[in-house]
């Protein structure tokens, strides 16, 4: 019996959407939604002038590159503060300095600052002026949250394509690497592994 066996209809639906694309970032998508969870928590940006990112950077650096192949292409940078007690800068106030160190003009950049969860993020971003979610958007999020990322922005109206970055596991990942957390990475290797 496989990983999806015990799980709600909900997650199997879910592991059934592609974690990558095969195709080429589309030329006609109007921008990219970058979703947070790539940057450190707001105390731990203590040198000034310094972006602190975590292990899932590339959420932050590949759109950098995107962004120079595809010059058309606007950015929706949207996440808030993950912490607990909130009271420090939002994520996207942290985005915001680092899209300025890296050059990225301030125009091409729009933010959404009160988001906490995936499913907000969708929401949310739906409300920032300029965006229109029928329009076709790249959605950049790490290859591991793409399944749940795309049925959470699916949900709330958007045409978004995948866009996925920070793959966490490969043909040849050596199983002293993996991760055993339960949570299907973008090979979708564990779903399969025999649990009984």
């Amino acid at each position: 019996m496989g990983w999806l066996a015990g799980q709600p209809d909900a997650l199997r639906a879910m592991s059934t959407l592609p974690a990558t694309s095969t195709e080429p970032a589309p030329s006609a998508a109007v921008g990219v939604i970058v979703l947070g969870g790539a940057l450190e928590p707001a105390y731990v940006w203590s040198v000034p002038g310094q972006s602190a990112l975590n292990d899932a950077a590339e959420r932050m650096t590949e759109v950098l590159a995107l962004l120079r192949r595809q010059p058309q292409l606007k950015v929706l940078f949207t996440g808030g503060e993950g912490e607990l007690f909130a009271n420090a800068r939002s994520e996207a106030d942290r985005a915001r300095q680092f899209f300025d160190a890296q050059g990225v003009a301030p125009e091409r950049v729009l933010y959404e600052s009160a988001s906490r969860t995936t499913y907000e993020n969708a929401v949310l971003s739906r409300m920032v002026p300029g965006v229109d979610p029928a329009q076709r958007w790249l959605l950049l999020t790490s290859a591991w949250h793409m399944p749940r990322s795309m049925a959470a922005f699916r949900a709330a109206g958007w045409n978004v394509t995948a866009y996925p970055v920070d793959f966490r596991s490969g043909q040849s990942t050596p199983w002293t690497r993996a991760r055993t957390s339960g949570t299907p990475h973008c090979t979708n290797y564990w779903a399969c592994w025999p649990t009984a």
